[in-house]
């Protein structure tokens, strides 16, 4: 099979910015099901994809009902939901814990059984397997060696599940793909979007669009440590394709990186954000963040272009025009979006 056309799909996570972006790609191959699970903790429900075909099903996967109600024929199944971002798991690991390696867990317990699975695609992250440094960066590489000394509860539960992939693979034939993330921007990603959660993060949950946002309304930019941190910056339609491209022709029990292999300063982001956005406001310089000893890092697309002929498409400028005019039409939701935590942001946090 080269394409999903008719086949049932499952989707966790795919009210999110990644998720929906996939299945509309999805429905372009025209499914005979796609099932979105998504509990909307950290998504927003104008982003649910319609189409023929698409059940949506709200609420946790964690839930015994709802996993109990998958249908026995699912062919595919893509694994995006999560607790989402770094900040967020330290301020409530509990909540990490049951949003992210609970999640991973009890799905993969659900499916174990089910023969006829082609592929079950995990969403994993980079930042567990990069190097701590802020000195030069090298690439990170599927086979590098996994620190146990990680930043965040985020973190750790993202290799937590590539653990149990592992096993489910090993012990019951699951056909697990790890997918493993750089930093993904595109259209669709809402600031504000979902529940609050306890910090600022969640309004602020990722650099591209906070810069974005920020840079529209002529305000400066916030950047950390003189921006000397590197990043991989992923179009959404990349990571998309490569998520596919996981599904249709990867080899269960194989990680592969979804990355661009560009290496991007946050100060060099910033700048270009600045001048296609036309904002004359010079950057807000602030501290090192305390807790990201990972500050420079990227990812080597090698194996997953050889393998699944994967490569990352567009080019950050490109990328970022692209997402600058969807947040430009899209301006009344995202600060619909924003104000609904206006209250929580003034108080102090715990």
């Amino acid at each position: 099979m080269d394409t999903f056309r008719d086949a049932r799909i499952l989707v966790t996570g795919g009210v999110g910015f990644v998720g929906s972006n996939l299945c509309r790609r999805l429905l372009e191959d025209g499914p005979a099901q796609i099932i979105v699970i998504d509990n909307l903790l950290s998504a927003e429900i104008d982003n649910l994809p319609k189409g023929r075909g698409v059940e949506f099903v709200h609420g946790s996967v964690t839930n015994e009902r709802i996993l109990a109600a998958l249908p026995e024929g699912l062919e595919y199944c893509f694994h995006l939901a999560t607790y989402h971002g770094n900040q967020s798991s330290m301020h409530d690991p509990l909540a990490d814990h049951e949003n992210n390696t609970l999640t991973t867990l009890k799905l993969l317990e659900r499916l174990k059984a089910m023969r006829g699975l082609r592929k079950l695609v995990y969403a994993s992250a980079g930042c567990t397997v990069a190097h701590k440094t802020f000195e030069a960066a090298e690439a990170t590489r599927e086979t590098d060696p996994v620190s146990l000394h990680l930043d965040s509860p985020y973190q750790i539960s993202k290799i937590i599940g590539e653990f149990y992939g592992n096993y489910y693979f090993a012990r019951h034939g699951v056909p697990f793909v790890k997918a493993r993330f750089q930093n993904v921007y595109g259209p669709g990603e809402i600031l504000g979007a979902g529940q609050w959660r306890g910090t600022a993060a969640t309004v602020w949950r990722n650099v591209t669009p906070t810069f974005i946002w920020k840079a529209l309304q002529g305000e400066a930019l916030p950047v950390d440590n003189g921006g000397i941190a590197t990043r991989d910056f992923i179009y959404v339609d990349d990571i998309v394709e490569g998520l596919v491209r996981c599904a249709l022709r990867g080899t269960a029990g194989e990680i592969y990186n979804l990355a661009s292999g560009v290496e991007t300063s946050i100060k060099d982001l910033a700048d270009l954000v600045n001048a296609l956005a036309g904002n004359p406001a010079p950057l807000a310089l602030q501290p090192a963040r305390d807790w990201d000893r990972s500050g420079k890092r990227y990812g080597d697309p090698t194996k997953a272009r050889s393998e699944l002929g994967f490569s990352a498409d567009v080019a950050l400028r490109d990328g970022l025009i692209r997402t600058i005019d969807w947040m430009r039409r899209n301006s009344q939701l995202i600060e619909r979006c924003m104000t609904r935590h206006a209250g929580f942001m003034r108080s102090p946090e715990p």
